[in-house]
């Protein structure tokens, strides 16, 4: 009988124990619960700093990028004005003294360092903005003055007074433009 007293005493005790361990289940699942919460939230976190990362580093790229392509802006505006002096130099040179074997020699050097001027603009990206018969586009002229016209539709550029450039695709300097207007 002892042995029935042991499984009876065994078997009250296997019962008091879910409902003792009862509260200590829920209290771990309320654990678990929070726990779990907390590494999604820690998980979302780690998306976000890593998403924020990201962008900043496309957007370090972007700017390095453009900083190697733009770093010669500066230096080229200032080139420009070398080479609109040498054109203006080239162009006040009449022909019978480009004829004449004194200047020759001068006339042929300034012409090839004004063509090596074009060539080292070229392999930098700095390009001659075409104006002439071209419509008047404020992104890329400057219109100086309106001249009446009869043989130019209105708004069309007839004279170049200073040349325009870009580097890339952003302009370097506008084109200073004289535009045809309506006759009177």
């Amino acid at each position: 009988m002892s042995e029935d007293k042991q499984n009876i005493e065994d078997t009250e005790v296997v019962d008091a124990l879910p409902e003792d361990a009862a509260p200590a289940g829920d209290a771990a699942a309320e654990k678990i619960a929070a726990l779990e919460a907390e590494l999604a939230t820690a998980k979302q976190d780690i998306l976000y700093a890593h998403a924020d990362t990201q962008n900043v580093r496309r957007r370090l790229e972007k700017e390095l990028a453009d900083t190697r392509a733009y770093a010669a802006t500066a230096f080229a505006r200032d080139m420009l004005s070398v080479a609109d002096n040498l054109s203006r130099a080239l162009a006040a040179i009449p022909a019978d003294l480009r004829e004449d074997e004194k200047f020759k020699g001068l006339v042929v050097g300034l012409e090839a360092t004004g063509r090596e001027l074009e060539s080292i603009f070229g392999r930098n990206g700095i390009t001659k903005i075409e104006s002439v018969g071209q419509p008047l586009d404020p992104n890329k002229h400057q219109a100086m003055m309106e001249v009446p016209s009869a043989d130019a539709a209105p708004g069309t550029i007839l004279i170049e007074m200073q040349a325009g450039y870009m580097i890339k695709d952003r302009l370097l300097r506008p084109a200073m433009v004289s535009v045809a207007k309506t006759p009177e």
